[in-house]
């Protein structure tokens, strides 16, 4: 059975509920604290598994508690782990977010352990046996991303870039990529277009088209847009929901995506279930 090999970051975070987010200076009493799963790698990795995909991972931990349950949580969702690192040197990555009334957040993100991924694990064959897809994200050092990306290449895998956040890339490592998706705010970086609309993130896909064989441009409430190189853009409006908390909604967008093109769905198709499953995450109270 073929399956989707995902590396970057794990970070136990810590969830802030308040009335706004705090301007420079300002103390905000919040409303709730909660301490869950995440990172951008270890949420799609999970996303995917959920969606029926078969899924590794490759990272890193700390060893200790933060560490060990997020391990678990990944084993629990049938994730293999047998190539994540447990590191006796750093401890495991952290974020710290802050969710408004609006269900907007924003976050801090410390990599500690995330930056002892060892890249010279992408040189075993074993690891890439049945693997037809490598998916990452730019939460750890690009020198990962790099030796992932070349690896599966060379053992015939697509390579998917989530290129959150937004960081210019080298040379080598665009030469790879089959699948380039970003937000608005990573597509405004990347391309130099604002989006703040379905058409902008369209003519955002078609600029980034010409540097990768398809893109994505995720645009929140405005929806979806995607092109394929040498073809015009296509898109789909947002689909109508109440608005619970966008937190992880890009990641369950990737799980949903990767699986479904995985399963050998046009990407019109695995945009179309990828935008339907964020619209649910979005509404779903937790």
């Amino acid at each position: 059975m073929s399956k989707i090999l995902v590396t970057g970051s794990l970070h136990y975070d810590i969830m802030l509920q308040a009335h706004h987010r705090p301007e420079k200076g300002e103390t905000v009493i919040g409303s709730h604290c909660s301490y869950k799963f995440g990172g951008k790698g270890g949420n799609q990795a999970v996303s995917a598994a959920q969606a029926g995909a078969q899924v590794s991972f490759v990272g890193a931990v700390g060893n200790d508690e933060p560490g060990k349950f997020l391990l678990s949580v990944l084993q629990e969702n049938g994730v293999d782990t047998e190539q994540v690192l447990v590191s006796t040197s750093a401890p495991s990555g952290m974020s710290v977010a802050i969710m408004d009334a609006e269900g907007d957040y924003g976050a801090v993100v410390v990599s500690n352990a995330n930056n002892c991924i060892d890249p010279q694990q992408f040189a075993q064959a074993s690891l890439w046996q049945d693997v037809s897809m490598l998916l990452m994200q730019n939460e750890v050092p690009e020198e990962i991303n790099l030796q992932a990306a070349t690896a599966a290449k060379k053992h015939g895998a697509l390579v998917c870039l989530n290129a959150a956040p937004a960081r210019d890339l080298c040379a080598p490592l665009q030469a790879c990529i089959d699948l380039l998706v970003v937000n608005a705010v990573e597509a405004r970086d990347l391309s130099g277009i604002t989006v703040n609309a379905l058409q902008q993130a369209c003519q955002a896909s078609e600029v980034l088209s010409g540097s990768f064989k398809a893109v994505v441009v995720t645009a929140g409430e405005h929806g979806v847009a995607f092109c394929e190189a040498g073809n015009n853009s296509q898109s789909l409006p947002a689909q109508k929901v109440e608005l619970i908390s966008t937190h992880g909604a890009g990641d369950c967008f990737m799980g949903m995506l990767c699986t479904s093109l995985l399963q050998g769905q046009p990407l019109a198709q695995a945009v179309a279930n990828a935008n339907q499953a964020a619209a649910a995450h979005v509404s779903r109270r937790t």
